[in-house]
């Protein structure tokens, strides 16, 4: 861990140290020393630049969610110390809507939604990220439906001409970070396998998928099995049926005591001119940021299968772009 403070035993740790040091331990200052100045925050929401701004919108979400914990499921890395680090965190975070927010009126609900997070980091300080929240999963739980939530949103930040506009191609800003990942042959299996998705091969889902794997999708949906994976990837194709798919990040693993895993973080770039996921075909221009985790395993002999998978995007902010093009405020 050359050029990171000692007191952390390798990355997963630094990662998971952290992010309970300035969350949970209210040690938000700490983020003039673990973020970089100018860190480029990018969310399929929004694109935050400077560390000024991850310290207000961390201090405003704390705010609205006072008693939060983010519980680290595991850390998905690549790199080396010396040229820096890429951190794939999957999070399960816990917390209450006690106070008026970006989510509205406070609730009083009790909340459980996971984050997925690509982080970079070197000499003890992250400088580029990408941060997906499960949307869905949060809003749903308050009461909203994402759809009306994102309404809403834009007209509480002062209407379509005003509003903050979500992570695009053309909204989004270049990083220090300009790698790929690695070359493991378990990043490569599921690049391979969202790509054969991508292009209408569902079969693969039976021949790839564990049949009793246990999915998680946005939503903080559970499922099991080749019927729900078949849905969820079914659902989000056919709502985006000409739209660019595009592996941007893949990360394979294999460390002691844990099964092989996989991180992959990808996006879809085109029109919504299918009925799907989303509804009635708007036509609108949508960029839709996602990551995924995988575990591999054979259950049985030799054949080897996805057997755990987490895949993560914002709907609010699928909806958001949708509204915004359509004028259906």
């Amino acid at each position: 861990m050359k050029g990171f403070d000692p007191k952390f035993t390798d990355f997963p740790d630094y990662i998971i140290g952290i992010t309970k040091e300035i969350w949970e331990d209210r040690g938000i200052a700490t983020l003039h020393k673990y973020y970089a100045p100018d860190i480029i925050v990018r969310s399929p929401a929004s694109v935050v630049t400077g560390n000024q701004g991850v310290i207000a919108a961390t201090m405003a979400t704390l705010a609205e969610f006072p008693d939060r914990q983010l519980l680290g499921e595991d850390v998905i890395w690549s790199g080396t110390p010396e040229d820096g680090m890429l951190s794939s965190h999957r999070i399960i975070s816990t917390a209450t809507h006690a106070r008026d927010g970006v989510y509205g009126a406070a609730s009083g609900k009790k909340l459980r939604y996971r984050i997925l997070a690509d982080c970079h980091a070197k000499d003890n300080a992250i400088d580029d990220e990408w941060l997906i929240r499960d949307q869905t999963a949060i809003v749903r739980q308050i009461g909203w439906d994402p759809q009306d939530y994102a309404r809403d949103l834009i007209a509480r930040e002062g209407g379509a001409a005003h509003c903050v506009k979500p992570l695009t191609p053309a909204t989004d800003k270049p990083g220090p970070y300009k790698g790929h990942g690695n070359d493991n042959p378990w990043g490569a299996r599921h690049a391979d396998l969202l790509h054969r998705l991508m292009n209408a091969d569902m079969a693969a889902i039976e021949t790839d998928y564990d049949r009793a794997a246990q999915l998680e999708y946005p939503g903080g949906q559970t499922g099991h099995g080749w019927a729900a994976a078949d849905g969820f990837w079914m659902g989000l194709r056919a709502a985006f049926p000409d739209a660019t798919f595009t592996v941007h990040h893949q990360i394979g693993r294999d460390d002691p005591n844990m099964p092989p895993r996989s991180a992959l973080r990808w996006s879809l770039h085109g029109k919504h001119a299918g009925w799907g996921a989303f509804g009635r075909p708007t036509g609108a221009e949508v960029y839709l940021l996602g990551i995924s985790h995988a575990e591999w395993g054979a259950l049985i002999g030799g054949q080897i299968k996805l057997r755990r998978e987490w895949t993560l995007f914002d709907e609010t902010a699928v909806w958001k772009q949708i509204l915004l093009q359509t004028g259906d405020l």
